[in-house]
C-alpha cells in the first residue's frame, strides 16, 4: 500500500497553496460580507488549470486525474470554502457530466470551453419538492417542433446566477419514474431560461446558490444529453465523483479550522501560559488532527479508486461505497473540528476577526449539499446488504 503522493503531486499542492494564500485569503472575508461571487479570480483559476483538472488535455483540461483534483480543492477549501465549491461544481458535476455522457460534438462545443475555463458550468438537479427523492421531480420536458421544451425550476443550484453552460434533468416520461427523467444542456441566453433568486446563505456566502427557471424553454434536440429517459441514472454515476468533491471541501476547510486553533492555542495566554500548554486543550488538538488524517484517508481512497477505475477502461465503474463514506465521514467532521476550533478560540471564535467563525458556517454545507449525511447511510447500507443502489433490490 502506497501513502505518499509524488513528487508532481507534492508540487501541485504548494503550487495550489501559495496561490490560494496569495490570491483569495486577502479577500476572504470581503467576498463572504458582501455575499459577492469572486469573479476577478475565475481567469486566474482558468489559467492554472483547476477548471479542468480531470479532463483529458485534447478535451481541453489538465490531464490530471482524481487525487490531483482532491488536491486542488482540498487546497482552495482550505482557505476559502466558496472558491472550493465553485471549482468543485463545475468539474465534476456540470462539466463531468457531459464529458462521461455526451456526443463527441457536444464534448468538442462544451467541454472544450468548460475545461479551459472559458465558460462556467452548473448543474441542476434539485427542485423544492425533489432534494432526496428525485421521483419528486416537476420540471418537464416536451417535444415539440423538432426540439425539447423545459418547464420548471430548479433550486440550489451552485453557479446558477454566472454560468454559461446548465446540465438540468427533467421529467420525459412520468410512466417510466426514475427512467423517466433525462438530461438536458441549456446554454446561457436561451430564451425562457433564467436564473430566478439567490439565495442567501448561512456560510460559503461568496458561491452562488440559486434557482434556474425554464419557462417554454426551447432546447434544440442534439442537446439531450446522453439517452433519453437515463438522466437520473446518470446522475447517480456523476453524484459518486461529486461526492469525492465535497469529501475535499470539508477535508480542506477542516484542515483551515485546525491550522487557525493550534495557531490560537499557541498565541492566547492565560494563567501565564499559553493554553496549548492545557491538557484540555491538548486533547481537543489531538482529536482534530486525528479525525483529520482518518478523512483523509478515506477521500484519497476514494480518488485513487476512481483513477483506477478510469486507468483500467472501466469507465461506468462504481465507486459508490468508498465515495459516500468519505462523504460522510468528511462532513461529519469537519462540522466537528470546526465546533471545537470555535470553542478553542473561547469568545473570540464567536468573532469575525478571526477566521474559526467562518470556518464554523461554512462546514455545515458538506453535512447537506451532494447528499445529506443520512442518505450516505442510505446509500451505504445499500451498498454493504447488497441491494441495488437505483432500485433497492437485491441485486
Amino acid at each position: 500500500m502506497e501513502f505518499s503522493l509524488s513528487h508532481e503531486q507534492q508540487q501541485l499542492r504548494r503550487t495550489v497553496r501559495e496561490f490560494a494564500e496569495g490570491e483569495i485569503a486577502p479577500h476572504v472575508m470581503e467576498w463572504d460580507e458582501a455575499s459577492r461571487f469572486p469573479s476577478e479570480i475565475l481567469p486566474r483559476l482558468a489559467e492554472m488549470g483547476f477548471l479542468g483538472v480531470i479532463f483529458p488535455q485534447e478535451y481541453g483540461g489538465a490531464g490530471m486525474g482524481y487525487v490531483e483534483y482532491v488536491i486542488v480543492i482540498e487546497e482552495l477549501s482550505r482557505v476559502d470554502g466558496s472558491v472550493g465549491i465553485i471549482v468543485a461544481a463545475h468539474n465534476s458535476l456540470c462539466t463531468n457530466h457531459i464529458y462521461k455522457f455526451g456526443t463527441e460534438a457536444q464534448k468538442q462545443a462544451y467541454v472544450v470551453p468548460l475545461a479551459q475555463g472559458r465558460k462556467l458550468g452548473c448543474w441542476s438537479l434539485t427542485e423544492p419538492e425533489a432534494g432526496s427523492d428525485a421521483s419528486g421531480t416537476r420540471t418537464v420536458a416536451v417535444r415539440k417542433d423538432g426540439c425539447w421544451v423545459l418547464d420548471g425550476a430548479k433550486t440550489f443550484t451552485t453557479n446558477g446566477h454566472h454560468a454559461d453552460v446548465c446540465v438540468a434533468m427533467a421529467v420525459t416520461d412520468a410512466s417510466k419514474k426514475h427512467h423517466g427523467i433525462s438530461a438536458f444542456i441549456i446554454e446561457k441566453g436561451t430564451p425562457g431560461f433564467r436564473p430566478g433568486k439567490k439565495e442567501n446563505k448561512l456560510g460559503l456566502r461568496a458561491s452562488d446558490t440559486s434557482e434556474v427557471v425554464f419557462t417554454d424553454c426551447r432546447v434544440p434536440a442534439e442537446n439531450l444529453l446522453g439517452e433519453e429517459g437515463e438522466g437520473f441514472v446518470n446522475s447517480l454515476q456523476i453524484l459518486d465523483g461529486g461526492r469525492i468533491s465535497i469529501a475535499a471541501l470539508g477535508l480542506g476547510m477542516a484542515q483551515g479550522a485546525y491550522e487557525c486553533a493550534v495557531r490560537y492555542a499557541k498565541q492566547r495566554k492565560q494563567f501565564g501560559k499559553p493554553i496549548s500548554e492545557f491538557q484540555a486543550i491538548q486533547f481537543q488538538l489531538a482529536d482534530m488532527a486525528t479525525e483529520i488524517d482518518a478523512a483523509r484517508l478515506l477521500t484519497y481512497r476514494a480518488a485513487w479508486l476512481a483513477d483506477r477505475a478510469i486507468a483500467s477502461g472501466d469507465f461506468d465503474a462504481r465507486i459508490t461505497r468508498e465515495a459516500s463514506m468519505a462523504k460522510l465521514y468528511g462532513g461529519e467532521v469537519a462540522g466537528r473540528v470546526a465546533n471545537a476550533a470555535v470553542q478553542i478560540h473561547g469568545g473570540y471564535g464567536f468573532i469575525k476577526d478571526y477566521p474559526a467563525e467562518k470556518f464554523y458556517r461554512d462546514v455545515k454545507l458538506c453535512t447537506i449539499g451532494e447528499g445529506t449525511s443520512e442518505i450516505q447511510r442510505m446509500v451505504i447500507a445499500r451498498q454493504l446488504l447488497g441491494k441495488n443502489v437505483r432500485t433497492g433490490r437485491k441485486s
